[in-house]
């Protein structure tokens, strides 16, 4: 027990007696760039007074771990209401660590959410599916706070794409996503075409959808694949695009 007590004392000894070292290489890393965001005051509100003083002392990326890991314990108890402050914590105090923004993304919008719908303490179908969208909701908003605070990561413009078309069946937003995905560096080969699928699906964009599987399948063989197939066939017969104009998809594929 003695050692337990003792463990945040030296903790918070260490980070008091690391201040002043600390206030320069602050500065030297805010001059290079190289310094994450800032800690937010409001974290106080979300973190015990001890981990908040941590936080400050340099030991964000440790308080981050442990809360994330006491965020996974909430998930397999299934409490979601301390998994989400817990996640919105860490997020907060490693805006830049994309893993967290996606992680939290995750559990709220696919975990959290089929929890939701499949909750036996809740006769009403249509409570759940209510239940269900706003764990969706919740997802999509750490996404888009995640995208915000990383824009050059096509991570999260991957999982927003996902997010869109299997959540919410929002097929112009997903298609937006995978086009901003594609757009990044280091992106997935499969955005653009994901892009294109997602815009065959939109009503009255058939014919900008179109050309862009055109393009995708002129390109050559690497992107060749069975729904590319599907979808130029379905729209040619929905453009009512003429037999000799049509694209000459190879035998069996």
């Amino acid at each position: 027990m003695r050692a337990r007590l003792l463990a945040p004392v030296l903790l918070l000894g260490f980070g008091f007696a690391k201040l002043a070292p600390e206030s320069l290489l602050t500065r030297v890393r805010q001059s290079a760039n190289l310094h994450t965001a800032p800690v937010q005051i409001s974290l106080r509100q979300n973190l015990s007074q001890m981990g908040f003083l941590a936080a400050l002392s340099g030991f964000r990326a440790v308080v981050a771990d442990l809360l994330w890991i006491q965020a996974h314990t909430a998930w397999e108890n299934t409490d979601w209401g301390r998994m989400k402050l817990l996640l919105d914590t860490v997020t907060a105090l490693q805006p830049r660590a994309v893993v967290f923004w996606d992680g939290a993304a995750w559990h709220m919008a696919w975990n959290a959410s089929v929890s939701a719908l499949e909750n036996p303490a809740q006769p009403r179908l249509a409570l759940r599916v209510k239940a269900q969208r706003e764990f969706f909701r919740l997802g999509e908003d750490f996404l888009l706070r995640g995208i915000q605070n990383n824009p050059g990561r096509q991570e999260l413009y991957n999982r927003l794409g996902m997010l869109y078309r299997d959540k919410f069946e929002d097929h112009a937003r997903a298609s937006d996503a995978f086009a901003a995905c594609a757009a990044l560096p280091n992106a997935p080969s499969y955005a653009r075409r994901f892009a294109a699928y997602e815009l065959s699906r939109v009503p009255g964009r058939e014919a900008e959808a179109y050309q862009t599987l055109k393009k995708l399948f002129l390109e050559g063989e690497k992107n060749w694949l069975p729904t590319l197939f599907n979808r130029i066939r379905f729209l040619e017969e929905k453009l009512n695009v003429r037999p000799d104009e049509r694209l000459r998809i190879p035998e069996g594929r």
